[in-house]
């Protein structure tokens, strides 16, 4: 096996990587937290979904826009705003071709909103004489059924693999297998693991070091608690282990340390169907409370670091190779108040947000170029189309590759959720640009600004 870095046309490296042809046309699906289908069933932490949260990042599909080539076809919920796509086409992106479900219900992935169209299921159908592979963000039962109904070979793993290398038992297991440095913790997959580790957490909080618990299939925040007393670990114990012998006595936990943090990380490789492995790209991690928020390139990362996490990525990549993994994968990392570079903190063996960033990232950024790739949060009280938000943000859009601005690269989620009420919640995800941190630091507060304006004025309005 072979570690290459990424370089040269990135969709046909990733077409070869994923059905092993550069020319093969892929079928894209953004069903975003995919890890929902992987935890049903499953012993983690209780947690909440609220609903307008999901509405909002069921549109996140539109992400895959930018992700595709013209001879590829993106299905989505709804159609794009038409402004959005001209705005698209004019930053010399070739868009491919769009699929639209019949009746996108808001709570439903678009996913599960193409299992239940018939009439798309059989348009892709159509697509097989094509040799078209269907792509999804991720791959759970929804999208092997899909694949199923449509006759379309998947252009990833089964829903099985997939599953196995997203829990954070797993991705535990891998460091201690392959000897990459790790917070100091635990699995806790029965109960007498749980006891263990929950006697070894004590320890630490006695020495006054906080203790996270993670959900095996936790995503975006959610199945994570921090732990800073005995008495509250002694309540989560004995509420796990409730739960856990309703179920057989099954536990998906993880417990580790809670670092003292300084940068959060996130790398892309890519294995492909030879089990190769591809090094695509670093950046810091922007997270509140847990939760991703975006994206700053480059990463703070010193040479001997940049090596450390190649070489991981290559370690990495070759054992979900070995467990019968392809396709992308992102893994979360941190560096820490001290010095220390953690390279791996748990795998997405999925798409990123970084995968629908590597296209505009190669074709308009330089590089040499600083970025910021962030969501802006919206307060709306009815729909705003595009054609109002672009003058709304008139001079601060990047218009051509070498001038610094922002990139527009999902506009659904803006008014995803405006049928909720008549004062609904948004986000405009966008990449700042410049030639240096300040610029993008200036921009991405212009953009703020006008944000926040656009809120005022569509509340009045």
């Amino acid at each position: 096996m072979h570690t290459h870095t990424l370089s040269g046309d990135v969709l046909a490296l990733l077409r070869t990587a994923l059905t092993g042809a550069a020319d093969r046309p892929l079928v894209l699906l953004g069903n975003f937290e995919v890890e929902d289908h992987w935890a049903k069933g499953e012993a983690g932490l209780p947690g909440i979904v609220m609903p307008a949260s999901r509405v909002i990042v069921n549109r996140m599909d539109e992400c895959a826009l930018l992700l595709a080539g013209p001879d590829d076809h993106v299905v989505l919920k709804a159609a794009p705003d038409e402004e959005y796509l001209r705005y698209l086409g004019g930053l010399g992106l070739a868009l491919p071709r769009i699929l639209t479900v019949a009746t996108g219900q808001p709570q439903r992935t678009v996913s599960e909103d193409a299992v239940a169209d018939p009439r798309l299921v059989a348009t892709l159908g159509g697509l097989v004489a094509t040799g078209a592979h269907l792509w999804p963000h991720g791959v759970s039962v929804v999208e092997e059924r899909l694949a199923e109904l449509a006759g379309l070979p998947l252009a990833a793993p089964t829903a099985a693999v997939c599953k196995r290398v997203n829990s954070k038992i797993y991705s535990r297991l891998l460091a201690d297998e392959v000897g990459l440095p790790q917070p100091e913790g635990t699995v806790c997959r029965d109960l007498d693991e749980l006891d263990r580790a929950i006697r070894r957490a004590g320890s630490w909080l006695d020495a006054g070091r906080p203790v996270v618990l993670k959900d095996a299939f936790g995503v975006s925040g959610r199945g994570i608690m921090v732990v800073r007393d005995t008495r509250r670990l002694a309540q989560l114990h004995a509420l796990i282990a409730r739960r856990a012998r309703r179920d057989a006595g099954r536990v998906g936990l993880v417990m580790e340390e809670w670092l003292p943090k300084r940068h959060d990380l996130n790398y892309q490789l890519t294995v492909d169907r030879a089990g190769d492995v591809h090094f695509d790209v670093i950046k810091e991690a922007i997270t509140s409370d847990g939760v991703h928020q975006g994206h700053r390139m480059p990463a703070p990362l010193t040479e001997p670091q940049h090596r450390q996490v190649r070489s991981a990525a290559a370690a990495i990549g070759r054992r979900l190779a070995a467990d019968g993994y392809f396709g992308v994968v992102g893994v979360d990392a941190l560096t820490t108040t001290d010095g220390r570079l953690y390279p791996m903190i748990e795998i997405n063996a999925r798409n990123n947000m970084s995968t629908y960033q590597e296209r505009l990232r190669r074709t308009w950024f330089g590089p040499d170029t600083v970025a910021l790739a962030r969501q802006y949060p919206l307060r709306l009280t009815r729909a705003l189309p595009f054609g109002e938000l672009r003058a709304l943000l008139d001079g601060v859009l990047a218009d051509r590759p070498d001038r610094p601005g922002l990139v527009i690269n999902n506009f659904a989620t803006v008014n995803a959720a405006s049928g909720a009420g008549t004062d609904f919640g948004g986000r405009l995800y966008g990449v700042v640009a410049a030639d240096s941190a300040q610029q993008v630091a200036a921009l991405d507060r212009e953009v703020t600004e006008r944000l926040r304006n656009c809120s005022a004025t569509v509340a009045q309005s």
